[in-house]
């Protein structure tokens, strides 16, 4: 907790105006106040200037996401400010003004709010208040809804001289209380934390209720026939099949992982007849188009056109998206301008179906969603008052391929080594199931826990993180049905599927004329016809997204060596032995690789073992229960008891890049089982 007042009502007022989307969008915006503190090395009083710092999020903003300047020294600035064409250049320089270690780095609006002559400053980006600054009459607009309250300020790109700008205006208009920025999004200020902060949504209230009461009926036009909404059932089946195909186009120059929406918002907009013209316009608030690139992909077919035919436009569309996007890089790039970031769409619009965006990870990919959300708000509402006028391609381009933004990307922390890939594990609500959805969500994975039980699938989701990380789904592997709605919900969590591993699993422990016909059935119903199934629906995932990926089979030593009293459990553990070698000889041409790892008895932390498997094999060896995971380490020529982590790291080794050339393999994890050698 902060020791400082002034810091203290800072983050609370940033955490107040970020929880409210309506306020501003993830990440968008900054907040600031001035005040005092003794300098530790003089002992004087200093003029200190706490704001939001670069990256950072108003709604869950702590001490640590601010940056700290002096005052006396961001101000002397102005002096040395060599004008618009090197204004960059002063990014640099407030780590000179920074006070003590300075907290988080600086953003690029701190001038904005150190310049301004106001001991509280909000810049944040809400919907009505961008619908008001990308209206063709902005200037208008802001006039007749706000008088001289609020001063409408030209588009001008974030830095230094915007700062400038608005310390001017605000000099110029005493009696204003902000501003609408062009383009942009709204600054507002006040001598004390509460006076900002009222002033703020002042503004956002006002635009957002002059809207609701001036706007046009149907601000996107008639609805286009054919274009309406399928039922959620038709969206959801047909927004699956798409899926697979959709990432890996998207995912040309980069792995992606997806996020798929069906709100009203989206489907509304697209049911429109104007939405292919604003949709060209692409996005205006640099928050927005840095997240979802310059415009979407639009599939340009009705709501009813089938898979194979949406399919076949969307590779099309595809294609030309690329190529449109390379012009618009070579059309702006100088020699000076960073590489182009590859030409994919980061947001795929499909009619009567719903919205795909798509990121390096999950919340990116669900934040890019997000964003469009707003642009659409944004459109909404300029269209419904005048028309929507964006900031220029060129503007877009000096945003997008920034020297700055390209720092702040550079200064992203190196990807773990899964990070892109999307797993899906089954028995994984406990033990080894659990372990090996855990390792590989620490990894950077998405993944997704299925489990008979959906209340303890979801627990364990839980567990390893929020819903960008890991959601829980119930799937009854040997029902074809539950597996292909299992595949489905990870497909729409995540836009696809890397990493599947085959671990839902139960034992009888019985001699074979103990052994029933259920029995056999049973044991073989759930891995060996389970393990086809989701490896069947799986693969179709995997050839479709032409990325590859990697089946795993969690099988046993008892594939290959023959213990008493275990006829049904090893009998179905070989067919999965087997169905390694045959699918990693069927699915390699796909760059899929199919390999198996064969653990001893994993007793501590096992759901069969506790179940009453545990107790039956103990009774085999003459042993008491609680000491069987001994007995089994005693029988190692490590001596070492297996457990589920043991597992889950072979599973981590298998499926990185270091075992790129290797298929159709079943590692051991037995500690040493001689008889369980392969051979």
């Amino acid at each position: 907790m902060t020791t400082n007042p002034t810091a203290a009502a800072l983050i609370a007022r940033s955490n107040r105006l970020g929880a409210n989307p309506k306020n501003t969008n993830y990440a968008g915006g900054n907040t600031s106040a001035k005040g005092t503190e003794i300098d530790p090395v003089t002992g004087r009083t200093v003029e200190l200037l706490w704001v939001k710092g670069s990256g950072g999020d108003l709604g869950t903003l702590t001490e640590s996401g601010l940056a700290v300047l002096r005052l006396d020294r961001l101000r002397e600035m102005v002096d040395v400010y060599p004008g618009l064409a090197r204004e960059d250049e002063m990014v640099g320089a407030l780590d000179f003004a920074l006070h003590g270690r300075g907290g988080a780095v600086p953003s690029i609006d701190t001038a904005m709010h150190g310049l301004v002559d106001a001991a509280h400053v909000d810049h944040l980006h809400p919907d009505a208040g961008i619908a008001i600054a990308t209206a063709v009459d902005g200037e208008e607009l802001t006039d007749s809804i706000f008088g001289h309250k609020v001063i409408w300020v030209p588009w001008r790109r974030p830095g230094f001289q915007l700062g400038l700008d608005i310390a001017a205006i605000k000099e110029a208009h005493p009696g204003a209380i902000g501003a609408i920025l062009g383009g942009h999004g709204i600054t507002a200020w006040g001598d004390t934390s509460e006076e900002a902060e009222t002033n703020s949504l002042w503004i956002i209230e006002t635009a957002t209720a002059y809207i609701e009461e001036h706007s046009r009926p149907e601000p996107f036009g008639a609805p286009l026939e054919g274009f309406g909404p399928l039922s959620a059932a038709e969206r959801r089946a047909k927004a699956a099949a798409l899926a697979p195909t959709l990432r890996g186009l998207v995912s040309t120059d980069s792995a992606k992982v997806g996020h798929f929406t069906d709100a009203p918002e989206v489907l509304d907009f697209l049911a429109s007849a104007e939405h292919p013209r604003l949709a060209a316009l692409g996005t205006s608030c640099p928050d927005h188009f840095l997240r979802t690139k310059v415009t979407p992909l639009l599939l340009d077919l009705p709501a009813d056109a089938s898979v194979e035919e949406s399919l076949a436009r969307l590779h099309e569309l595809h294609e030309q998206y690329r190529l449109d996007y390379q012009a618009y890089y070579d059309r702006h790039a100088t020699p000076e301008s960073p590489a182009i970031r590859g030409a994919d769409p980061l947001i795929v619009l499909i009619p009567g179906v719903g919205m795909f965006s798509y990121g390096a990870n999950k919340q990116t990919a669900r934040v890019a969603g997000e964003f469009y959300i707003n642009a659409i708000h944004v459109m909404r509402g300029a269209e419904g008052l005048s028309s929507y006028a964006p900031i220029d391609e060129a503007e877009k381009f000096n945003i997008e391929y920034w020297a700055l933004e390209e720092a702040k990307l550079q200064r992203m922390p190196k990807p773990k080594p899964l990070a892109g890939r999307i797993a899906l594990v089954t028995g994984a609500a406990s033990g080894i199931g659990k372990a090996i959805a855990t390792r590989l969500a620490a990894e950077g994975a998405c993944v997704v826990i299925a489990d008979l039980d959906l209340a303890t699938a979801q627990e364990a989701a839980a567990v390893i993180g929020g819903t960008d990380v890991a959601i829980g789904v119930q799937a009854n592997v040997t029902d074809e049905t539950q597996v292909q709605a299992g595949v489905d919900a990870a497909v729409l969590a995540f836009g696809g599927l890397d990493l599947v591993v085959n671990n839902a699993g139960l034992s009888l422990s019985k001699s074979l004329l103990e052994t029933t016909v259920a029995d056999w059935d049973l044991q073989h119903n759930v891995m060996a016809k389970g393990s086809f199934l989701v490896s069947r629906a799986a693969a179709r995932v995997l050839i479709d997204q032409k990325l590859g990926g990697d089946i795993i089979y969690i099988s046993s030593k008892n594939s290959v060596f023959a213990g008493p009293n275990n006829i049904a459990y090893s009998a179905t553990k070989a067919d999965q032995a087997h169905q390694v070698r045959l699918l990693a000889a069927e699915l390699g041409e796909y760059g899929v690789k199919v390999n198996g790892i064969n653990p001893d008895g994993v007793v501590r932390g096992s759901g069969i073992f506790a179940g009453g498997w545990g107790a039956k094999r103990a009774a085999v060896y003459g042993v008491p229960e609680e000491e069987l995971g001994k007995y089994y380490a005693q029988r190692t020529l490590l001596k070492r008891e297996v457990l589920p982590e043991n597992v889950a790291n072979a599973v981590f080794v298998l499926c990185t890049s270091d075992l790129s050339h290797t298929t159709g393999l079943h590692i051991p994890v037995d500690a040493g089982v001689a008889a369980a050698f392969l051979r």
